[in-house]
């Protein structure tokens, strides 16, 4: 165990992490297992080694019901990541990845896509509130791969992508799906409608509906996604859009 609470410790943790930025040349830290530590500590790394990014693993249960699926309301779970950014400094370069959304989408994806529009007519995870300071993802090398402790429905993994590669929020990609499953081409698809049409971490995000089997979703006035077998959705999509992507149950406009 490495006590974070010693001098020592610290001085020659910011030390490496110095080097590792001049010497080497990362720029951006990931805090592995960060509820295991206080936000005081990781402020203390962060603001000693000034990264251009850092992004925090706050790993915790989201809250459920007794059928086993997540309650719709989530704001004490969204609220311990928003606490996270709070502490470390909300004007530094501190992220937390959106472990409240990879939670409800890996749920509504399987015909429950009401859930992703909260309470309050928002996205329901951490993008819904701080979508600046949220690092969204559909798996990761512990939820996913080899590991596979909460994996997305691995049929519906390109729906993820639709939702957190047009949506606010800064996305990342999980390398196995990348490299080794064959999406490469969907998910660059993706990558370049957001690209071209600048869609970034503050993005505006509208939602137009949210019903079972149908998700629709304005973005900046630029982009429209769609999620959930539902077809006809002609009448909802303003003039002027043309499609950009499509796939199993995701189209993009």
């Amino acid at each position: 165990d490495i006590d974070h609470l010693n001098l020592r410790v610290q001085k020659e943790l910011v030390e490496w992490l110095n080097w590792l930025k001049a010497d080497i040349g990362f720029d951006g830290w990931r805090f592995d297992f960060a509820k295991g530590y206080s936000a005081d500590v990781a402020k203390i790394y962060i603001d000693r080694s000034e990264p251009s990014f850092a992004v925090a693993e706050i790993w915790t249960s989201l809250a459920y019901g007794g059928d086993g699926k997540p309650n719709l309301n989530q704001d004490q779970h969204r609220q311990e990541l928003v606490n996270w950014v709070d502490k470390v400094g909300g004007k530094g370069p501190a992220t937390t990845f959106d472990f409240t959304t990879k939670g409800i989408l890996n749920v509504a994806v399987e015909g429950e896509l009401w859930r992703l529009r909260g309470t309050d007519g928002k996205a329901p995870g951490m993008i819904g509130w701080w979508p600046a300071k949220a690092v969204t993802f559909v798996d990761n090398h512990d939820t996913g791969s080899t590991q596979h402790m909460w994996p997305f429905p691995s049929d519906r993994v390109m729906q993820g992508y639709a939702y957190i590669l047009t949506h606010p929020g800064t996305p990342c990609i999980f390398y196995d799906h990348f490299f080794d499953w064959g999406l490469k081409e969907e998910i660059d698809r993706l990558v370049s409608v957001r690209t071209r049409h600048g869609i970034h971490s503050e993005s505006k995000l509208q939602i137009i509906e949210a019903d079972a089997d149908l998700y629709l979703a304005e973005i900046d006035g630029k982009v429209i996604v769609k999620l959930g077998p539902r077809y006809d959705v002609g009448n909802l999509i303003p003039g002027g859009f043309k499609a950009a992507a499509h796939g199993n149950d995701y189209a993009v406009w």
